[in-house]
């Protein structure tokens, strides 16, 4: 047994701390995001937010329509699900029961950053109980807030969230973000198209292809629509257009 090995050895069986203080199950929960092969973005503009995934069709016998990691959660909550496909679904699935019970308590709709706190709640409780385990899945949401704008948050298997400028999860993650942070350090006031152009031109460019509009799938929030929707690909096709008029 290699010595790494046997400092592991015990510990990754179940949801306790290793002598190093780490908890190896949620270790390997971030490694089962990036082990389906997609990289999915999220970008904050200054009226619109929006999540961008290549959209990968794992049987030439699949319907393609049937095929998403992009989930609606409410009206006007939305999120990109990377990872572990039917975890992605069944953190959806309590989303939308959280999502509902708050509407029904307060009768209004859910903020993003409540919702992201729910989700993140959720999943922190799987990295304490050694009866569940966490789930292999990271969200990125995003919806408009009246009072704060355009809203892009992203939340770990192990419980932590933050709100984003832009960000990425899955298999190429960090090539995406340090794309994205050399976009950001001037502090850039997108308008819509230039951020649906920046999320396709991040995925192109950490994909090493250029992509169709079949190829890709893009949710959105903004201020002159508050409700969360999927670009037609009509609307893919004119903004790779212009992305490509504009290189």
């Amino acid at each position: 047994m290699s010595g790494s090995r046997a400092g592991t050895a015990g510990y990754d069986m179940s949801i306790i701390f290793s002598p190093q203080g780490k908890l190896y199950q949620v270790e390997y929960s971030f490694k089962a995001i990036k082990s389906g092969g997609l990289t999915s973005i999220g970008i904050r503009g200054k009226d619109t937010v929006v999540v961008a995934a290549q959209k990968k069709i794992p049987d030439k016998l699949i319907d393609p329509s049937t095929v998403s990691s992009i989930y609606k959660i409410t009206d006007y909550l939305g999120c990109i699900q990377t990872g572990i496909v039917p975890d992605a679904k069944l953190q959806v699935s309590k989303a939308r029961q959280e999502a509902a019970h708050f509407h029904h308590k307060f009768g209004y709709q859910i903020p993003p950053n409540v919702m992201a706190k729910k989700v993140a709640d959720q999943a922190q409780l799987s990295t304490q109980h050694a009866s569940s385990r966490p789930l292999g899945v990271s969200m990125i949401l995003i919806g408009f807030d009246d009072e704060l704008g355009p809203q892009l948050f992203k939340m770990d298997p192990s419980g932590a969230f933050f709100g984003y400028k832009a960000t990425a999860a899955g298999e190429k993650e960090q090539e995406a973000t340090n794309f994205l942070e050399k976009k950001f350090k001037s502090n850039p006031q997108l308008s819509r198209d230039e951020t649906i152009q920046l999320a396709i031109s991040t995925l192109q460019n950490v994909l090493g292809a250029d992509l169709k509009a079949s190829d890709l799938e893009i949710g959105i929030c903004s201020r002159d629509d508050t409700k969360f929707r999927l670009l037609p690909e009509e609307d893919i096709d004119n903004q790779l257009t212009k992305l490509a008029e504009r290189d």
